[in-house]
């Protein structure tokens, strides 16, 4: 099954089988936040499609056969900026938000490094921070210098873009698209309008480190040089897969793939580049100024997890998204109706027809419409394991609905029990005593016809 997984190559335009460099092992990379505000709707997307990813390469390869490093942006303008309004570290700004952050996403569904890592194996899942990666950025800047694809300027470490001939080769940009759209200030000591800044100085009051490249003056990294620093840390000098938005495609990742190259001396940074597609909100841009900026918790107060998670499922992830409130109501109609079919039932391996389009470059619109092709109770009960590939089972969303509620499963389980001898003695006043007692909990139990009583948290 291995040798059919195709995903589309933003390198080559092209579809592509997934060949490992490392045979039996995947190594892959994805961009991840910036910690300075809360998530919003669009960050999620790329979240949501990268984790069944992550799921369906352990589904194929096996789940000790995969890494996956999703990196956390903890310093840059925008964060020492909000800091600084706040009278604040950015250790204290980053570690409030990045908690947010989780909080958010574990109700996506989105697999956590605590999800997947055993004791005493290699990691299976690394969320490394940028500003605990600094040596290695001034390391990887230190060897751009020597090898001369970086040089010292008032304090600066700039990248020579014009000292790599194929630079561009990832984006296809023409030159002056590319000057036009560099994320650089325009500065006199630049060599090349399209040089981008490695090292710089930091400002009063900004967070710095020692600085490479001989500068004797603190400073911080550039934007850019922190992927190729992570990625190297945790999945070596070439890995297979690197993934994010459409808009990191340029500068970002161009920049990422001429660092680590002409670091390595490698013909590719990664053998695959996966970019999912840009997300609208009700037909336009969203935006703050147009009034249609939502925030991820935001949605989530309306919106069970798995709701969102399907609702971005239902579009490809190359195409644009359109996202409406009509798409989550149509989402969480579904998601009821195999809730209701899969009820319990121990997931099992899901349906060959269904996996198909998901090893064909991630097709979920076929996947889902394979679905409700089989959409009768015994299909969805022998196929409950798909929901635990595109997101949740029902089993695990009621296991993350208790953790995020803070009741002792413990203790619901025994007063479960109780209740279950009470009404064996006939007793039913304990028994319903005992029920008030769960209710007061936020707990609801349900006595099936086969003898078996269930419990869900309220919502």
């Amino acid at each position: 099954m291995a040798s059919l997984l195709r995903l589309y190559n933003t390198l080559s335009r092209a579809k592509e089988p997934l060949r490992p460099i490392d045979s039996g092992r995947v190594r892959m990379y994805a961009c991840g936040p910036t910690v300075y505000d809360a998530a919003h709707i669009g960050n999620a997307r790329p979240l949501i499609v990268f984790d069944l990813l992550f799921r369906l390469l352990r589904h194929v390869y096996g789940t000790g056969a995969v890494t996956y490093a999703r990196n956390v942006t903890d310093v840059d303008d925008k964060i020492n900026a909000r800091a600084a309004e706040r009278g604040i570290t950015i250790r204290e700004l980053t570690d409030g938000t990045l908690a947010q952050f989780h909080d958010d996403i574990r109700r996506l569904g989105i697999l956590m490094p605590q999800d997947v890592n055993v004791s005493g194996l290699p990691p299976a899942m690394i969320e490394p921070r940028a500003t605990d990666h600094i040596v290695d950025m001034t390391a990887l800047i230190d060897r751009l210098v020597a090898a001369g694809h970086a040089y010292v300027a008032e304090d600066h470490v700039l990248f020579d873009v014009p000292s790599m001939p194929d630079y561009g080769a990832l984006s296809r940009r023409p030159l002056d698209e590319m000057e036009a759209g560099a994320r650089v200030d325009v500065a006199p000591y630049k060599r090349s309008p399209l040089d981008f800044v490695l090292w710089k100085p930091s400002k009063p009051g900004e967070p710095s480190w020692a600085s490479p490249g001989g500068i004797a003056v603190p400073g911080r990294p550039g934007w850019h040089i922190e992927c190729s620093a992570m990625a190297w840390k945790h999945l070596g000098e070439t890995f297979d897969i690197h993934a994010g938005g459409i808009d990191l495609v340029f500068p970002h990742h161009e920049n990422e793939v001429a660092q680590s190259r002409c670091c390595f001396g490698t013909p590719v940074m990664a053998n695959i580049w996966l970019h999912n597609g840009f997300l609208q909100v009700e037909g336009e841009k969203m935006s703050k100024s147009l009034g249609n900026f939502v925030t991820l918790r935001e949605v989530l107060a309306d919106w069970p997890g798995e709701v969102v998670r399907l609702a971005m499922l239902r579009t490809h992830y190359r195409q644009p998204i359109d996202w409406t409130l009509r798409a989550l109501e149509e989402a969480s109609r579904t998601l009821d109706r195999w809730y209701d079919a899969a009820g319990d039932a121990a997931p099992g391996p899901a349906p060959e027809t269904v996996l198909e389009p998901l090893l064909d470059d991630l097709n979920t619109p076929a996947a889902l419409g394979e679905v409700h092709r089989l959409a009768d109770p015994a299909s969805l009960k022998a196929g409950a394991g798909l929901l635990g590939l595109l997101g949740q089972t029902k089993a695990e969303r009621d296991r993350a609905a208790v953790a995020a509620s803070g009741v002792d499963a413990a203790a619901v389980e025994a007063l479960i029990a109780e209740r279950k001898d009470a009404r064996a003695r006939k007793d039913w006043a304990e028994s319903d005593r005992i029920r008030g007692a769960l209710t007061a909990l936020g707990v609801t139990v349900k006595d099936n016809k086969d003898g078996t009583t269930t419990w869900t948290v309220n919502p």
